[in-house]
């Protein structure tokens, strides 16, 4: 079979902690990174890239950003799109205040500000959890998104307070705005998820991402052995934040082109937290799987009735979706409480000892 480990042999502690302590994982790893650097930017047309290459690394970095607070820190949030709309308008007025400035560097800042603001809101940490944590950044969801419609000034006071990417152009080629490519918008959006993946790997299997784990699993006995939870849990706020914050920036400049802020509202904060339930909380491969999953279902749903020669009315077909994503997340949480990340580790589980029994 392909993960047949007959041969592997690790004689170090280093080895057997690896990233790849099998070299088929590595394997795989490589043929998807194939998969998203060559063949799909070679033979995706302009909607695929619109509809579900594009939306598909955004929301992964999004789940990503939740994830690190959530899965790994044991801290619940309901303010996700908020935390992704000040990183869309922080990336906005660094554009229009310095012209010249690099677009990646731009996304890539406004990170920061959206860091600071989910520390802010982050603060209540130390005294609630749980439910009334939640509560907590459900309310700045909804005051940041008031914010964002009656503060004119993040728009350049723009009458609907929507804000509209003009043409930006990096080494001479336009990468952002209505005259640029789709496949050059790819390629930066996946080099900046490929940065970020990469960095919160290393970042959740060091010595920070063992203080979350200690904080999810039990604070009080984590505080007992030295672990300062306030700066554990803000650490994670922090963090975070900036995920989320470079992810909406990268949404809105590189994906939409253009974004209200009722766009930033609640049920994008939701349609977030299920990609990072079916992909699995604590994982950082299932948000990738979730957001495949949520964002490309939809589209195969709405095709797949023509496809059949069917006629269904769109409502119908709009309808068929909420049902079915509703369904898989019942499902998840009854069968599978890890989701996705999950199911995968035990079909790679059985592989490996394959044809041996369990």
């Amino acid at each position: 079979m392909f993960y047949n480990t007959a041969g592997q042999f690790k004689t170090s502690y280093t080895k057997d902690q690896s990233l790849f302590p099998v070299k088929q994982d590595a394997i795989l790893l490589g043929v998807v990174l194939l998969c998203a650097w060559i063949i799909f930017p070679m033979t995706a047309s302009e909607f695929t890239f619109k509809t579900m290459l594009m939306p598909v690394l955004c929301y992964s970095l999004a789940a990503l950003g939740l994830n690190v607070l959530t899965g790994f820190a044991g801290q619940l949030s309901l303010g996700t799109a908020a935390f992704m709309g000040v990183g869309a308008f922080a990336c906005y007025k660094l554009i229009t205040i310095f012209p010249e400035m690099n677009i990646i560097v731009a996304i890539l800042l406004s990170g920061v500000f959206s860091s600071a603001v989910g520390v802010a809101f982050g603060l209540p940490s130390l005294r609630i959890k749980g439910f009334y944590l939640a509560i907590a950044t459900l309310a700045a969801q909804f005051f940041l998104v008031w914010l964002f419609e009656k503060w004119h000034w993040l728009s350049n006071h723009n009458p609907s307070g929507a804000i509209e990417v003009p043409n930006i152009d990096m080494f001479g080629i336009t990468v952002a705005g209505p005259h640029a490519a789709p496949v050059t918008q790819y390629y930066l959006i996946l080099a900046i998820v490929t940065l970020i993946t990469i960095v919160t790997i290393n970042l959740t299997r060091g010595n920070q991402g063992r203080i979350w784990k200690a904080t999810r699993d039990m604070d009080i006995a984590a505080e007992l052995i030295g672990i300062n939870l306030l700066k554990s849990k803000l650490t994670a706020f922090a963090v975070s934040s900036y995920i989320v914050g470079v992810a909406g920036a990268c949404f809105v400049f590189l994906n939409l082109g253009a974004a209200e802020p009722n766009f930033f509202d609640i049920p994008l904060s939701f349609k977030i937290l299920f990609i990072a339930i079916i992909g699995g909380l604590g994982s950082v491969m299932g948000n990738f799987m979730g957001a495949i999953l949520i964002v490309a279902l939809p589209v195969v749903i709405k095709f797949l009735p023509d496809a059949m020669g069917l006629e269904v009315n769109p409502a119908t077909v709009e309808h068929l979706n909420i049902m079915t994503i509703g369904a898989l997340i019942i499902f998840f949480l009854i069968i599978e409480p890890h989701g996705l990340a999950r199911l995968w580790q035990l079909i790679r589980e059985k592989l490996i000892i394959w044809p041996f029994p369990h």
